[in-house]
């Protein structure tokens, strides 16, 4: 019998006809065929059909290149952890935890109403038991936000179905704090998340068990509103998650309906609906600019998913991954300037990262870091207080309940320059508002104000905090200096009369008007005037002040190895 003749050779060449009629073949003419026909023939077989050219196969390897591709975690040794921290034992599935460049903020346990701590971010170690908290609910705590665009002020919300807006001192906290700035009533039930507006100032989201989301417009007098400017009511069970683009003008709910809806945030109307059916969403975020949505949840098999949408189109997800059959529910954490997503499960020691694309699979898996300590909830903190000299992408704080501790957890990207890593760290959102409140309810949009983390780096969007007239200048006498003051009081500065004809020329030409910044803190200007602006300024003129001691640290050592070597060359020539 000759080799056309076996069986199995047969069924390869009857598989190879069925696939080649079918719509398999590639771009370049070649076939992926499976290997199942292997089974049963011998080797002579298979080098006489590929000699005589009768099978063609192509090996297509999922090889990805990526900057990110070597990210890890790297957890803060104790002594720069928080430690004896009385975290609170609530079941809401919530972060319980809100950081940024100043403070870390954690929901803590409290005999009578709910209270939280707000512990300055370099007051590492142990917590002293009589640490002073905030404490002006009637019932347990159960989110806090800090404002994007004020590091001292920070919302929570409560069972006592209020929201309170509170100062925190420039003195720091030397007592308990009770008295807040603005107490928000308009909610009947206990209210669950609190969101602030990523590009306009004095904009805040609550959503309750009321199935109600409200809009606030704090900018008014008043201590006491009882009227949200909004309230949208289109939800039929608990708002489980909320979610706005990039620049604030949509908002995106999960709900315990178990649908995902596109909201605009001004008229309440539903742009999108999604009807989860074998996808039960539990959190949902939307992934920058590339106009999609990723949800959190579970399958219909009951296993944790992540699931991909069209951001125009949620009819039904543009692909699923699924992760495991743990209870625990899932955190998505998306970085807009990378484009990696950090999923985090509650319960878990776990934390998986990905990195997302326009393209087709979406979601590719990274690696994750490994923990055996659970965690209870997580705070990020803004790229603006992150460590570029260390190549610091992100950073998380990890609450673990057991070991009453909050753990800092760093990803790195391994890089063995100490320069500056213009790739790593793009454009990123500023501390600055583009919108007024009263803009933004009349209906305009803009993107967030851009600055670079680069040290010494500049404004990128210099337009938007200016304002629309150029600021007028008085005559002064030539011994005396005139101000320049931005109408919204936020940035002041002064220059001599006889600079006047180089501030003209200036307005001639915009893109010599922008400030220097120091990781997007102007450090051309005078010592601020109020004590909130001149307590930013010191913390951030601490940290340049440690960089610039290692940089001078690594200076004389370089001047120490040079004088080393020029000693080394003049005897050298003496010698000879």
């Amino acid at each position: 019998m000759n080799l056309g003749q076996w069986p199995a050779v047969q069924d390869c060449r009857q598989q190879k006809t069925q696939w080649n009629e079918g719509s398999h073949a590639s771009e370049e003419g070649d076939l992926t065929w499976p290997i199942t026909c292997s089974v049963g023939v011998p080797t002579k077989a298979w080098s006489h059909l590929a000699d005589d050219r009768k099978l063609k196969m192509s090996w297509h390897p999922q090889y990805r290149s990526s900057k990110f591709r070597h990210v890890f975690g790297k957890p803060a040794s104790k002594e720069n952890c928080y430690d004896s921290v009385p975290i609170t034992h609530s079941v809401h599935d919530n972060h319980f935890c809100a950081v940024n460049p100043c403070f870390i903020a954690v929901v803590t346990e409290c005999s009578c109403g709910g209270a939280f701590f707000v512990i300055p971010l370099n007051q590492t170690g142990k917590l002293d038991p009589h640490y002073p908290r905030v404490c002006g609910h009637r019932g347990n705590v159960l989110d806090i936000k800090w404002n994007p665009f004020n590091d001292f002020e920070i919302a929570s919300c409560s069972e006592d179905t209020t929201i309170k807006i509170w100062d925190i001192p420039k003195q720091l906290l030397t007592r308990n704090l009770t008295a807040c700035k603005k107490e928000l009533m308009g909610h009947t039930r206990r209210v669950g998340l609190v969101e602030w507006h990523p590009t306009a100032a004095n904009i805040l989201f609550s959503s309750g068990y009321d199935f109600k989301v409200m809009v606030w417009n704090l900018d008014t007098k008043e201590s006491v509103i009882m009227n949200p400017v909004r309230t949208i009511t289109c939800h039929q069970g608990t708002i489980l998650s909320m979610s706005f683009n990039t620049n604030g003008s949509l908002l995106a709910t999960t709900c315990k309906d178990r649908k995902i809806r596109i909201l605009d945030p001004r008229a309440g109307a539903v742009l999108q609906e999604a009807n989860c059916t074998e996808h039960r969403a539990n959190k949902v975020l939307f992934l920058g600019h590339l106009n999609k949505l990723l949800s959190t949840g579970t399958s219909r098999w009951n296993n944790r998913q992540l699931a991909v949408w069209d951001q125009d189109n949620l009819s039904k997800p543009l692909s699923e991954v699924d992760l495991d059959g743990s209870s625990g529910v899932l955190f998505p954490f998306y970085d807009v300037d990378t484009n990696m997503l950090y999923v985090v499960g509650k319960g878990d020691g776990n934390i998986r990262y990905y990195e997302v694309s326009a393209d087709k699979p979406h979601l590719s898996y990274l690696t994750e870091y490994r923990s055996h300590s659970p965690q209870k909830g997580m705070g990020v903190m803004p790229k603006r207080g992150l460590d570029v000299t260390s190549c610091e992408i992100f950073r998380f704080y990890k609450l673990i309940t057991s070991k009453g501790l909050i753990e800092p957890i760093s990803m790195i990207v391994p890089r063995r320059s100490e320069s500056y890593q213009e790739d790593i760290y793009p454009p990123t959102a500023g501390a600055w508002p583009s919108l007024t409140a009263q803009e933004w309810l009349r209906g305009m949009n803009k993107e967030p104000v851009m600055v670079s983390l680069r040290p010494c780096s500049e404004l990128l969007s210099p337009e938007l905090l200016l304002p629309e007239r150029p600021p007028s200048v008085s005559t002064a006498p030539s011994n005396q200096t005139e101000k320049v003051v931005v109408e919204d009081g936020r940035r002041s500065f002064s220059l001599p009369e006889e600079k006047a004809p180089r501030q003209a020329a200036a307005e001639r030409r915009p893109e010599e008007k922008t400030a220097r910044l120091t990781n997007g803190f102007d450090m051309e200007c005078p010592p601020p005037k109020t004590e909130n602006e001149l307590l930013q300024m010191f913390y951030r003129q601490q940290e340049e002040i440690r960089r610039l001691r290692e940089l001078l640290t690594q200076r004389e050592v370089q001047a120490k190895q040079l004088e080393l070597e020029v000693k080394n060359s003049r005897m050298g020539s003496e010698r000879f």
